[in-house]
């Protein structure tokens, strides 16, 4: 029980100490989730080996994982990217793919990256849209015509790759048996969606906005419930469990409106991003070897090849846009969008977990994931600047 207790006070100093550590005085700042991922780099069993990832710790960190597919759903808002911008970035997530398919099949033939090419692939299609979004908010660019676009792009970038990994990569029974039970999932999501958004009763709704400031807290109890609900569903369909968890978000997401909305949102964010969401960063972290960089000779290479293969994946659908992006604004465009960390961290973390993926070609992701949040939104800003400029 002692042992549990220093874990815990340990744990929560480590997510105190991220954001506190991002908003030091320097020339950039880092993202936190970079920061919550370093930091458990070196807690962790790897360096000073202050923690282990397993135990209460690890349970911790699996609340965390769920919790946070929960609330990617919920940022999905088709309102602002349904119409041209939505038909957009479904194609061009597709296009992403499938030259993300073939770049993954042409460096695993030559041996520079050994990693499952359909798994890799799916990492290299993901934009990290949550960590992207206060990023343009606070450039003020979410709001333009480009910002649309590219939060377009960034959506189906989240939710193309989770369906891809949840769907595709571990199906659990027979082709028919699978497609049955998602297409059950689907049925009772839908039901379940229809009953959130469109309530039958004017009392329920009373008791909803009556509780949503005392200690009853029922709209906030209803969304746990739901996500561990579909969670469970998704687990005895056979499915992954992070189906569950990204389409309770997604409902919620959808039922969620007005005021009393965004008050539920503000709550959720609190209990995701203020307590569990930072564990599974920190958790993820702990797994990362950083002897990697220096025990394989090739591994500064293939991290560089990895960042290159982002830009290419995430680029290409900037043949879809020749019509509504300048010329000045394509580059920024594919390096905001190949912009991808949290995603590729639960991908790697699931590819491990199910012996699909080894823990140095995990670590060599998350890497270049990490460089690709450091890099390249601030890249892409500067772009977008001297062209103003001039």
């Amino acid at each position: 029980m002692e042992s549990y207790r220093i874990g815990l006070f340990v744990l929560a100093m480590a997510a105190l100490a991220a954001p506190l550590l991002t908003r030091m005085p320097t020339s950039f700042r880092m993202p936190v989730v970079v920061a919550e991922l370093l930091i458990g780099m070196f807690i962790g069993p790897h360096v000073f080996d202050w923690l282990q990832p397993d135990g209460l710790v690890g349970m911790l960190g699996e609340l965390g994982l769920t919790f946070l597919l929960f609330m990617v759903g919920l940022e999905i808002n088709f309102n602002e990217i349904q119409g041209k911008p939505l038909t957009l970035a479904v194609g061009g997530w597709f296009l992403s793919f499938t030259v993300a398919m073939f770049c993954m099949y042409f460096v695993h033939a030559i041996g520079l990256i050994q990693a499952p090419p359909i798994l890799a692939a799916i990492a290299l299609s993901t934009t990290a849209v949550g960590v992207l979004a206060p990023i343009l908010r606070d450039e003020g660019i979410i709001g333009t015509d480009f910002g649309k676009l590219l939060l377009s792009a960034g959506s189906m970038g989240e939710l193309g790759p989770l369906l891809a990994i949840s769907l595709l990569v571990i199906p659990t029974h027979t082709t028919f048996l699978n497609t049955v039970f998602v297409v059950a999932f689907v049925g009772l999501t839908v039901v379940i969606a229809d009953a959130a958004i469109h309530p039958r009763s004017s009392r329920w709704l009373q008791v909803l906005s009556e509780t949503m400031q005392s200690s009853g807290q029922v709209p906030v109890r209803i969304c746990i419930a739901l996500q561990a609900l579909l969670v469970v569903l998704a687990g005895e369909f056979g499915l992954n469990v992070v189906v569950g968890a990204f389409a309770a978000g997604m409902v919620v997401g959808m039922a969620s409106k007005g005021e009393s909305g965004q008050q539920l949102r503000h709550k959720l964010d609190a209990i995701g991003y203020g307590f569990l969401i930072p564990i599974f960063f920190i958790t993820a972290g702990m797994k990362v070897d950083l002897s990697i960089f220096w025990g394989h000779p090739l591994a500064l290479a293939q991290v560089t090849c990895l960042l290159g293969l982002f830009v290419l994946v995430r680029g290409a659908p900037i043949l879809l846009y020749r019509q509504h992006l300048s010329p000045y604004e394509k580059i920024p465009f594919a390096l905001y969008s190949a912009t991808g960390l949290p995603l590729i961290v639960v991908i790697s973390d699931m590819g491990v977990s199910m012996g699909l993926m080894a823990p140095d070609k995990a670590a060599l992701l998350v890497a270049a994931g990490m460089i690709s949040v450091l890099a390249f939104p601030i890249w892409a800003k500067r772009l977008l600047d001297e062209t103003a400029m001039n």
